[in-house]
């Protein structure tokens, strides 16, 4: 409860309230007080409540805060509604506290909740008013002028929250400023630096007609394959003609005079049934239905006393309709009851017969519905993607097409892969190569500049590099470096050799690589197949035990299906044994049907109820004297018992001897 008191106080100090309250002065408020704070709160929440309630009857204030803490959905704790009512009244601490802590906690919502409830509170107007027709309109646009602002409330909250305030589109528009500034400097220093060049205008002129042509480039490559797009598509639509025209031909030749005659019959006997049967008796419906209707709009308003008078006709109307109904079963012989079947089932023939035909009627609505909605999608997509939707076998061989062209793309990006691959190997390959000429070289030039020798060199050949024309060699360092030379001219020529030698290796390399790669492509496919088992399995076991259930869901069903046409022929045969005896002019056969049984413990059970309404008049007439002797027997019995006391209570004060009754005198014993 401290808690409470202290959470209220803090936020009642805070804004908008002010209070600078504390506990001790917030617990000695005065009920008065404690309601105008209540209140202030209140109108914190709905501006509408902003009032003294000094200048409020304490019943209208009371009822005022009550409605509104209920379009709040405010729910007392433990208290019951008179008595919170009455806490509400009389401005009671355990009553006011609660609600306070309550309000405080949730103010914003509640701000939210009470501006909604302004707006969404439908008005309740009586039944007896909306009969007009002037204020049934004006509900109905009441009713869509709701409906509209939840609509415009919706679309208000998804904006605030999809993120886009205010304060970041202004920061994003001063930064699109700045970036504008930006630009115009530099196209002006771009200006000042263009004009210092001679001829610099025709340059201008000429970017600007580069640019155009560009851009019409562009244009004209975009109208190009706009143009390769509309062909094909073209030609798709030609050639899915042609199999439409193929199919339709087909359809035609495959056709018989016989099928085609039974399905025209067909559809004359449903047409003619509906024109001279069942639109009639429809047409002829709705007239009498707009004749009763036009009489009741006719008639003047009916009270609640006429109502039960039309009520009371009515209860008589079906009694009477009763009676006659049973008299005619009686006065009926067994061969109109015979008939009478017939007629029944000739009426539930014609029943089925309406119903299957409304349900055929609402067949082919509902198929002319699809074949519009079907025409509209294709018009849709004929008017997005100039194409019409593929169906049939022609969907058929697109998907087969389309899982050829998947294969054939996989083994292409399978190929260029393992050239990457190759490719990365050669070039690391020439990289190392690059590496160690580079090494080679170097140790050529030091070793060029090392040697003492300043002679001219001997003979070099040809693709030695020669350094300088003065650079003196030891005559056998040179012979080494002409040995060496040759080696590595010999080593080149080798490795040419052994790379043409090897070529055909590389090329049977290949196909086993994509073997070794299928292996790996088997063993994914293998996870994947033993996942998918695993999958099926468990979905296998599943679909076991639901069918399990449904097939002894399925012999309970059965069971109770033969109970209960075992209990239906009974009682169908019970009832005809019954109508049998009701009609039969024995009136000892007659005793033994269920009616007469009925109505005779209905006279017994008359009689039992008369006798017993006898039983308890005679009860209450004499239920006063009998009282008042009960009454007189318990005073006789409270009298004896009295007395009883009395004379226990003498002789156990005269303990000191004992009296003795002998020949009508008395003793006494010591």
């Amino acid at each position: 409860m401290s808690e409470q008191l202290k959470f209220i106080v803090e936020h009642l100090n805070k804004d908008p309230f002010k209070k600078n309250f504390n506990l001790i002065t917030f617990d000695s408020l005065e009920p008065m007080q404690l309601l105008q704070i209540l209140n202030d709160v209140l109108a914190e929440i709905d501006p509408k409540q902003t009032i003294d309630i000094r200048e409020e009857m304490p019943d209208q204030t009371a009822k005022r805060m009550f409605t509104l803490l209920g379009m709040l959905k405010y729910k007392p704790l433990g208290n019951t509604s008179d008595s919170f009512r009455q806490g509400l009244v009389t401005g009671s601490k355990p009553v006011i506290h609660p609600i306070l802590h309550w309000l405080l906690q949730r103010i914003t919502e509640l701000k939210k909740r009470a501006y909604l409830a302004r707006f969404l509170v439908k008005l309740e107007v009586p039944a007896e008013f909306l009969q007009d027709d002037v204020i049934t309109d004006t509900y109905h646009q009441y009713e869509e002028l709701v409906e509209g602002f939840k609509t415009y409330h919706k679309e208000c909250e998804q904006l605030k929250s999809s993120g886009f305030s205010t304060a970041e589109i202004r920061k994003d528009i001063g930064a699109m400023e700045e970036e504008k500034d930006q630009l115009i400097k530099r196209v002006e220093r771009l200006k000042k630096r263009v004009e210092s060049v001679s001829n610099h205008q025709r340059m201008l002129e000429l970017a600007r007609q580069l640019r155009v042509e560009k851009e019409r480039e562009e244009s004209l490559a975009q109208q190009k394959q706009e143009q390769k797009n509309q062909l094909f598509q073209a030609e798709q639509r030609l050639q899915r003609s042609q199999q439409q025209l193929k199919d339709l031909r087909q359809a035609a030749a495959d056709a018989k005079p016989e099928s085609l005659m039974k399905r025209l019959e067909e559809e004359i006997k449903f047409n003619s049934y509906m024109v001279s049967d069942k639109l009639p008796k429809e047409l002829e419906s709705k007239r009498r239905m707009v004749q009763y209707l036009q009489k009741v709009v006719s008639e003047p308003a009916m009270g609640q006393a006429e109502l039960g008078e039309l009520e009371d006709k009515i209860r008589e109307n079906n009694i009477e309709i009763n009676l006659l109904i049973e008299k005619r079963m009686m006065r009926n012989d067994p061969m109109d009851d015979k008939l009478s079947l017939f007629r029944q089932q000739a009426s539930i023939i014609t029943r089925k017969k309406e119903a299957k035909a409304e349900e055929l009627q609402e067949a082919r609505e509902e198929l002319a519905a699809l074949d519009r909605e079907l025409n509209q999608k294709n018009s849709q997509a004929r008017d997005q993607d100039g194409d019409e939707v593929i169906r049939g076998d022609e969907f058929k061989r697109f998907v087969g097409k389309l899982r050829s062209k998947g294969t054939v793309f996989k083994k292409k990006r399978q190929e260029i892969t393992e050239l990457r691959a190759e490719y990365g190997v050669l070039q690391r390959t020439e990289e190392i190569l690059k590496q160690r000429h580079e090494v080679a070289q170097q140790q050529l030039v030091t070793m060029h500049h090392s040697n003492p020798l300043r002679s001219n060199p001997p003979y070099l050949p040809p693709s030695i590099p020669h350094r300088s024309p003065c650079m003196c060699i030891d005559v056998g360092r040179w012979v080494e470096i002409c040995d060496a030379f040759f080696q590595v001219k010999k080593l080149n020529s080798t490795i040419v050799e052994k790379k043409s030698a090897l070529a055909p290796i590389i090329k049977e390399l290949r196909p086993l690589r994509q073997q070794c790669q299928l292996t790996q492509e088997y063993e994914e496919k293998k996870a994947q197949y033993d996942s998918c088992a695993a999958g099926l399995e468990s979905n296998r076991s599943k679909l076991e035990q639901e069918v399990r259930a449904l097939r002894e869901e399925m012999a309970q069903e059965e069971n109770r299906y033969h109970y209960i046409n075992c209990m239906k022929e009974m009682q169908m045969q019970r009832a005809a044994e019954e109508m049998k005896a009701y009609v039969s002019p024995d009136p000892q056969e007659r005793r033994k049907t269920i009616r007469e049984q009925y109505m005779k413990n209905i006279a017994e059970q008359e009689s039992l109820g008369k006798k017993l309404r006898e039983q308890q008049k005679t009860v209450r007439e004499s239920h006063g004297p009998n009282m008042k002797q009960v009454k007189m027997w318990r005073d006789l019995e409270q009298l004896m018992e009295c007395k009883r006391q009395c004379f226990l209570r003498a002789q156990s004060q005269a303990s000191i001897g004992q009296v003795i009754q002998e020949g009508g005198e008395d003793r006494l014993v010591l």
